[in-house]
């Protein structure tokens, strides 16, 4: 049977044993350079006026974004619209009156399932 595997490879013919600790130190530190450096590279950018205003507006934005995309398709004139608006009214009536987001967006949430899963199923 021929010896199919090239010699560069075959660490056991040449007597080396590749080092386990090694490739694992290598694996770390290129995983810790890569999570570091976006903090790096953003470092200054934080005291830009630019990234202030972007980081008080953006939230906002996103959501607008999301609720546009998700509430798309919705045929308004069926009664399986009933839970996903229920949801959104809940939804921004909590966060208005509350101002607490996890809160607002665990009761839509939570209303949302409860209407679609029993009034509305089927």
């Amino acid at each position: 049977m021929p010896d199919t595997v090239p010699q560069a490879l075959d660490f056991a013919r040449a007597g080396e044993t590749p080092s386990p600790i090694a490739a694992v130190a290598v694996s770390a530190a290129v995983t810790w350079v890569l999570r570091a450096l976006p903090f790096a590279v953003l470092a200054p950018l934080r005291a830009s006026g630019t990234v202030q205003y972007l980081s008080t507006r953006m939230p906002v934005g996103v959501m607008v974004i999301l609720v546009a995309y998700c509430l798309r398709d919705l045929p308004l004139t069926e009664a399986r619209a009933t839970a996903p608006l229920a949801a959104l009214a809940v939804t921004i009536g909590l966060h208005l009156w509350r101002r607490n987001a996890l809160l607002s967006i665990l009761s839509g949430t939570t209303v949302h399932v409860i209407l679609a899963s029993t009034l509305f199923a089927g």
